[in-house]
């Protein structure tokens, strides 16, 4: 059985859905931290049968609007002395700066390069851009 040991001060991102945490890792920006990160890929969980996890030795700042539209189902953990001092639960972020962009060419963020490419969460549970109402070309979950 593999161990990975429990961190004394850092951040668990746990509960993310088996196989993304890779784009997670990536689109955080972990690979640049100077501490160690664990990423754990299809670990067994009673509740969900597979998930993946990333421990972080490090309080670090996390675009919290990121990880939730790429996982709304992941918990961030915040540990302090081997204790477990905050838990966050993530949503989908009712609007996006910047994470996604706009495919259509007749947008105005494609000819505008200084515009900031926004999408906003419709009843539908689906992303639309701001200004020309377009979904992005795949949904996330």
């Amino acid at each position: 059985m593999l161990n990975i040991d429990s961190i004394q001060d850092g951040i668990v991102i746990d509960h993310i859905k088996a196989g993304t945490g890779i784009q997670i890792y990536h689109h955080a920006g972990l690979a640049e931290l100077d501490c160690c990160v664990a990423l754990i890929l299809n670990a067994r969980s009673a509740k969900y049968g597979h998930k993946d996890i990333i421990k972080i030795e490090s309080v670090i700042d996390l675009d919290l609007d990121v990880l939730g539209y790429l996982d709304p189902d992941i918990t961030i953990d915040i540990i302090r002395n081997g204790e477990i001092v905050e838990k966050k639960k993530l949503v989908k972020p009712k609007t996006l700066k910047n994470v996604i962009r706009c495919r259509n060419p007749r947008c105005i963020t494609t000819v505008e390069e200084e515009i900031e490419h926004i999408f906003v969460l419709g009843e539908n549970n689906k992303y639309r851009c701001l200004y020309c109402e377009q979904e992005p070309k795949r949904q996330k979950p």
